[in-house]
């Protein structure tokens, strides 16, 4: 069986402006249209990856910033970072887990820096939509086998 992940949809409380703040941080706009029953479906791409997000009006009851620990991955963090930051994105600094297995939710266990160790899988920087969606960039360079 083949199974790809699509689209995920986030909850906001106001389109116009997640829509702005997605765009500005480099996500291409796919979409973005309207029923007459008050269906509204904005859907945007991070650069390079074959998923989407989608966030509208009638998509959800989810509460708005409610969607954390969606994760990005890029072969460059400091690039990246440094991009969404030009961008107007505030974005925290790099930083790893202490135990060096995954991270924690919130702040626990980070230490600032980039993994000491590895380059892939150990190093992280987040942010969060303007409603608080949170965002996880990790940076892998070489991909575990199978992956």
């Amino acid at each position: 069986m083949e199974l790809k992940l699509e689209i995920a949809v986030i909850p906001v409380a106001d389109v116009d402006r997640a829509k702005d703040f997605y765009e500005r941080a480099g996500f291409r706009l796919d979409a973005d249209f309207s029923t007459d029953k008050g269906l509204r479906v904005v859907q945007v791409t991070p650069p390079g990856s074959e998923a989407s997000v989608i966030f509208g009006e009638k998509l959800t009851s989810a509460v708005p910033g409610s969607s954390q620990g969606l994760h990005l991955v890029t072969g460059d963090l400091a690039g990246a970072r440094a991009e969404l930051l030009e961008r107007g994105v505030e974005v925290s600094e790099i930083w790893h887990d202490a135990d060096g297995i995954f991270h924690y939710e919130g702040d626990v266990n980070r230490v600032p820096g980039p993994h000491p160790a590895t380059d892939s899988y150990g190093s992280y920087a987040s942010f969060s939509d303007p409603d608080g969606n949170g965002w996880t960039i990790q940076q892998v360079v070489n991909r575990a086998p199978g992956r």
